[in-house]
C-alpha cells in the first residue's frame, strides 16, 4: 500500500514556459500555470485559449497533460478551464503512464474541489488506473474522506462494488487501510491518530453510502468482519456489528473459505482485544457449534495454555447456550 499522496510525482508547474510545450518532450523547467489563489475562471479560461487545443493535449514522456498537473497541484481554476476544452475534444478521460485520468490524479492528490469539478464536467466516475483502482478506492487507499464526499456530493452514480486487479472493493481497501493504520491492540478510539480516524470516516461514509458489507474479496471470500477480526481490531467489530441493516446474524456467521469470524477471532493471540472481539461476536448471534473444512469449531482453535481458558469457557458454555445468552 502507498504511503504518501500522489503529489510527489508531479513537478510544479511554472507562467514562462507555458508556450514552450511540445508533444515530443517538456522544457527543462515546468510549465507555469495561473496562480491558484489569485486569478478568476475567466482568467484561467483566457490563459488555456492562448495555449490551444495542440497544447492542451499534448502528452510529455509520462503521459501527463497539462490538466493532469494542474490537478495534481490544486489549480482549480486552471484545471476546469482546461477540462472544459478537452470536454470538447472528448479527452477528458486522457490517461498517463500509470493509467490515471485527471479524476484519478485530483483524487490522489487530495483535492476535492477538481474531483467535483471534473464529475460536474462529465469526467467518466468508475475510471481506473492500472491496478484497477477507482476514484473511490484511491480515496480509500489514502484515507481521503473529503474526496469521498466530493463524489457524492456531485451527485454522479459510481460503482460501490468495483472491484481492482486484487479483487477488492472500494470498501475492503478502506477497511485495511484504517487496520493498517491503527495502533497495535488500540480498543481506545482515543488512541487513534489522525490518519487512523480518517481511514475509519471513510469506511464510515463507503457504508452511508451504500457499499455493501456483506460483499466477498475475491482471492479468500473475507468479508471486511473477516478482515477486521484478522487485524485484532476490536473497534471496528463493534462498529460493523452495529450496522442497522439486513440480517445480523447470517453477516455475522459468514464463511470465507470455511471460517467465521469467530473461528479467525478464536485463532488471535490471547489478549484483551481477542477477548472483546469474540465476546462482541458471540453477543451479535455469532454461532460456536459452526464447523470449517477442517471440522474445527472456533473453540478448537484457541491456542494451548491458561491464557484463553476463559474464552474457552465461554465458547463451551455458548454451544450449549440459547441464542441470544451467548454473551
Amino acid at each position: 500500500m502507498e504511503d504518501s499522496l500522489d503529489t510527489r510525482l508531479y513537478p510544479e508547474p511554472s507562467l514562462s514556459q507555458v508556450g514552450s510545450w511540445r508533444v515530443s518532450s517538456l522544457p527543462s523547467g515546468s510549465p507555469q500555470l495561473p496562480s491558484p489563489t489569485g486569478p478568476s475562471l475567466e482568467t484561467a479560461r483566457a490563459h488555456i485559449l492562448a495555449l490551444g487545443p495542440q497544447q492542451l493535449l499534448a502528452q510529455d514522456e509520462e503521459g501527463d497533460t497539462l490538466l493532469h498537473l494542474f490537478a495534481a497541484r490544486g489549480l482549480r481554476w486552471a484545471a476546469y478551464a482546461a477540462a472544459e476544452v478537452l470536454q470538447m475534444y472528448r479527452q477528458l478521460d486522457i490517461r498517463e503512464h500509470k493509467g490515471k485520468t485527471p479524476l484519478l490524479v485530483a483524487a490522489a492528490a487530495n483535492q476535492p474541489l477538481i474531483v467535483e469539478d471534473l464529475l460536474n464536467l462529465g469526467a467518466e466516475p468508475n475510471a481506473t488506473d492500472h491496478q484497477g483502482r477507482s476514484v473511490l478506492h484511491v480515496a480509500a487507499t489514502y484515507g481521503l474522506p473529503g474526496v469521498l464526499s466530493a463524489v457524492f456530493k456531485s451527485g454522479i452514480q459510481v460503482d460501490l462494488e468495483a472491484r481492482d486487479f486484487e479483487g477488492l472493493t472500494p470498501l475492503h481497501t478502506a477497511v485495511l487501510a484504517l487496520n493498517a493504520a491503527m495502533l497495535p491492540a488500540s480498543v481506545c478510539p482515543r488512541m487513534q491518530s489522525s490518519q487512523a480516524r480518517d481511514r475509519l470516516a471513510c469506511v464510515q461514509m463507503l457504508l452511508q453510502m451504500g457499499a455493501s458489507h456483506t460483499s466477498q474479496e475475491i482471492k479468500s471470500n473475507k468479508t471486511i468482519l473477516h478482515l477486521a477480526v484478522q487485524a485484532a481490531n476490536p473497534t471496528l467489530v463493534q462498529l460493523l456489528l452495529g450496522l442497522p441493516r439486513g440480517d445480523l446474524r447470517a453477516f455475522v456467521n459468514m464463511k470465507a473459505h470455511g471460517n467465521t469470524a469467530l473461528h479467525m477471532a478464536a485463532a488471535l493471540p490471547p489478549g484483551p482485544p481477542q477477548e472483546a472481539i469474540v465476546r462482541h461476536l458471540l453477543a451479535a448471534g455469532a454461532d460456536p457449534t459452526l464447523r470449517n473444512l477442517e471440522n474445527e469449531q472456533p473453540v478448537h482453535l484457541l491456542r494451548p495454555g491458561p491464557g484463553p481458558e476463559g474464552l474457552r469457557q465461554l465458547l463451551k458454555r455458548s454451544r450449549t447456550a440459547p441464542p441470544g445468552l451467548s454473551s
